[in-house]
C-alpha cells in the first residue's frame, strides 16, 4: 500500500475519533420513526420536521431531539441549544 494512502487512514481514523472537528450547517435526513418516515432538516442551525408534531407549532418533536443527541458534538450552539437541557438531562 502507498505510504501516502496510510497516512490519509490513520488521518481518518484520527478524525473518526474527534467528531468535534465536524460541524453540521445544513443537512437533510429521512428518519424512519414508528408510524411513518419523515424528512428532517437543520438549516444555519434551524431544525424543521415534517411530523404532526412539529407540524402543530410544537418544536419538541422526538425526531430531533433523537438527532440532535446523535450529532450533538457535531452541532454549533444554535443547533445545540434549543434542547440542550434535555439532552443533559437525560
Amino acid at each position: 500500500m502507498h505510504s501516502s494512502l496510510i497516512g490519509k487512514i490513520e488521518k481518518a481514523i484520527r478524525y473518526q475519533q474527534e467528531p468535534g472537528r465536524i460541524h453540521f450547517q445544513n443537512v437533510q435526513v429521512e428518519f424512519r420513526g414508528e408510524h411513518d418516515n419523515y424528512l428532517v432538516t437543520l438549516d444555519n442551525g434551524t431544525w424543521h420536521c415534517n411530523c404532526h408534531t412539529f407540524q402543530i407549532g410544537l418544536e419538541d418533536c422526538s425526531h430531533i431531539m433523537a438527532l440532535q443527541r446523535i450529532l450533538n458534538p457535531m452541532l454549533d450552539e444554535k443547533a445545540r441549544s434549543a434542547h440542550e437541557t434535555l439532552i443533559a438531562a437525560s
